[in-house]
């Protein structure tokens, strides 16, 4: 009926809008009664602010989550078609890059599935991400148009009577009127946040989320002002690219503006739901709470502070109480390069108001320390010092909980990198270490592992990670280690089929699969990796008999593309490769497998067949690692620094297993 053809005539594309069309229309009475179940039980809500969401492919995710998957797949099957073609022409949803995202997608599920009032924040990119392409061994960067596909966002629905406008530039000045100052915008421009959300279906439970995303528009009352494609391109590129190149002036304003754009948008959302059901904003801590995930949405503080103040109209201090007790932030680095700062100057070119309201938390700030603490600590801590604005400072300040996402890493916070705001408020800080979300990465990803664990220890695992423990007790159960060699076997011969089709090199399935798949950065240690294989090889070269288990490495990573010194390794890895690949002394020994653009779906195709993981960071820098926990949940055997998560899974694993 979608499309006025009959099955056999349709496209795989037609299919698969299909089956969408019935999956969405299922659950959106579901979507609907959820947010009627949090108006009738008044429950507060909770929404996760992130720059990147890595969703990966919703079809089989949601098909899994409401109990449709050997249904729908045996349906098919009588009619003589395949889901797995069918699902594989959805596009990832390209809004994120790495872990980051990817832990934002996880928790979306996972709060679903435990039945939360929790729903997303972020911004629905046009291109997101570059698409990966190898030329010559080197990384080419190409625009990644996953909206302008065959089937484009099928799980998305445009609100357009829920936008907010959204302001930025222009000049604020203060006018006194009553006992408070009104803020006068001059010379603003206006841009229309339009909210397209997406369902977050969860497990077997009849609950849905919300991923809101955010679309710069030109409002219509503006459109005579941007007369030419060039004209509009200045603000529908705020949500074109994620992570515009900050190598420069206009790719730092670009990323500023878009980090105001979705905090506004958001906040303002938020606000205006809450004040819907006549509810005091003087209270509105008992009923919202928002969550800096990075340091990217830390505005949050400054634009909830700003409606508070300049459309509310409450005193500071009542803002201010409303206003940490509102916010948490999550830090997700130790490394000082990644804790954003901006130059007061930009700041003021994006948000005048924002900087003034910033600039005044940052005074009080100081007011309230300048007797209790040493200027050294006071000048360290604060929000504004040395011409630049502390983004993490503003969450930290702002907020009262702040979690690492390890326990060593929350310890390292603490000991060093945070200490004076640990000194400052020992209360606020706490660990919540990294997790993945089981459904994705053993149901969905490793069906055939799945089914033997059914198995053995029937299905109760598949609500209660937990139950997995169970598997513990049949560790000497050979019948099990002979299903659970041949599923990796299955999984490998796979990948092997895949690593052909994309590269055209053969590799044996019955080789060590050694994997590393990562971004792509110096601390992650790539280079480490490469070097150990160039000694393997140089073993070869001097003895091609030498007996070693024949290994094929596999890589798979994204360099940001301005970072070049990354780009540099995924030229030598390539090279290397060629060198190693064509190299008929060595007896098929050793292989180098670099994959383009490493994404979720490719993941999910790499994780089950691997036998090794690497998880080498430089010690300290990894502040956690999920890749780490997928891979193990999958049967491979970790070769780790004792860093991040993978110290806890020591604990958990016993120093035999990793």
């Amino acid at each position: 009926q979608k499309y006025a053809i009959d099955v056999q005539n349709a496209t795989e594309s037609e299919l698969y809008g299909t089956l969408c069309s019935l999956v969405k229309s299922s659950y959106t009475p579901i979507w609907r009664q959820t947010w009627e179940n949090y108006l009738q039980e008044d429950e507060k809500q909770a929404y996760y602010f992130s720059i990147e969401y890595l969703p990966g492919k919703l079809l089989k995710s949601n098909l899994l989550n409401m109990g449709w998957s050997d249904l729908v797949a045996s349906a098919f099957k009588d009619l003589g078609l395949n889901l797995d073609q069918v699902a594989a022409v959805e596009p990832d949803m390209a809004l994120g890059n790495g872990g980051l995202g990817r832990l934002a997608a996880d928790f979306m599920d996972s709060l679903a599935s435990g039945g939360y009032p929790v729903n997303g924040n972020g911004i629905r990119y046009k291109y997101g991400l570059f698409k990966q392409r190898f030329s010559n061994g080197y990384q080419i960067e190409l625009p990644n148009e996953w909206l302008n596909t065959d089937v484009g966002n099928a799980w998305e629905i445009r609100r357009a009577s829920k936008a907010v406008t959204v302001r930025i530039g222009g000049h604020v000045r203060l006018e006194p009127q009553g006992d408070y100052l009104k803020p006068v915008y001059e010379g603003a421009t206006l841009i229309e946040a339009v909210p397209y959300d997406v369902g977050m279906v969860g497990y077997h439970n009849e609950h849905v989320n919300t991923l809101r995303l955010w679309s710069a528009e030109i409002p219509a009352s503006e459109e005579i002002k941007y007369p030419t494609i060039e004209d509009r391109r200045q603000i529908e590129d705020i949500t074109s690219v994620l992570y515009p190149d900050d190598s420069n002036e206009n790719g730092r304003l670009l990323r500023l503006k878009q980090e105001y754009f979705f905090v506004s948008a958001g906040i303002q959302s938020i606000i205006r739901h809450y004040k819907k059901y006549g509810e005091p904003i003087e209270k509105i801590s008992e009923k919202v709470a928002i969550h800096i995930n990075d340091t990217h949405p830390a505005m949050c503080v400054a634009e909830f502070m700003r409606i508070l103040l300049d459309e509310e109209h409450l005193p500071w201090e009542t803002a201010w109480e409303q206003t940490v007790k509102t916010m948490s932030y999550t830090n997700h680095t130790i490394m000082a390069e990644a804790l954003e700062t901006w130059s007061i100057p930009m700041f003021n070119e994006v948000q005048p108001r924002i900087l003034q309201i910033i600039a005044e938390i940052d005074h009080r700030f100081v007011a309230a320390l300048a007797d209790k603490y040493d200027g050294g600590l006071i000048e360290r801590t604060r929000i504004i010092s040395g011409g630049r604005v502390h983004m993490a400072h503003l969450a930290i300040i702002g907020s009262h909980s702040t979690n690492g996402v390890a326990q060593l890493h929350t310890d390292l916070l603490k000991s060093d990198v945070l200490h004076d705001f640990y000194t400052l408020y020992p209360d606020r800080f706490n660990n919540k270490t990294n997790g993945i979300a089981h459904r994705r990465w053993l149901q969905l990803a490793n069906p055939r592992l799945s089914k033997v664990i059914d198995q053995k220890i029937g299905t109760a695992w598949r609500t209660d990670a937990k139950q997995l423990l169970q598997l513990a007790d049949h560790r000497t159960d050979q019948e099990l280690l002979k299903y659970l060699a041949q599923v990796k076997l299955a999984n490998k011969t796979a990948l092997a089929e895949l690593i052909k089709q994309q590269t055209g090199v053969e590799v044996s399935p019955k080789a060590i699969f050694d994997v590393q798949i990562k971004r792509l950065h110096a601390y992650k240690r790539q280079l480490l990796n490469l070097l150990r294989i160039i000694k393997l090889y140089l073993d070869l070269k001097q003895n091609p008999d030498l007996e070693i288990v024949p290994r094929v490495f596999v890589f798979g990573a994204k360099a940001a593309p301005s970072y070049h010194y990354a780009k540099s390794i995924i030229k030598c890895i390539n090279e290397v490769a060629q060198l190693i690949n064509h190299d008929q002394t060595i007896q098929d020994k050793l292989k180098i497998i670099f994959l383009e653009n490493y994404g979720v779906s490719l993941a999910e195709k790499i994780i089950p067949a691997a036998d090794v993981s690497e998880q080498i960071s430089t010690a300290s820098k990894e502040a956690s690692g999920t890749s780490n926990m997928k891979l193990m949940l999958n049967g491979a055997l970790t070769v780790a620094t004792l860093d991040g998560a993978n110290v806890e899974i020591r604990e958990h694993v016993g120093e035999d297993n990793i």
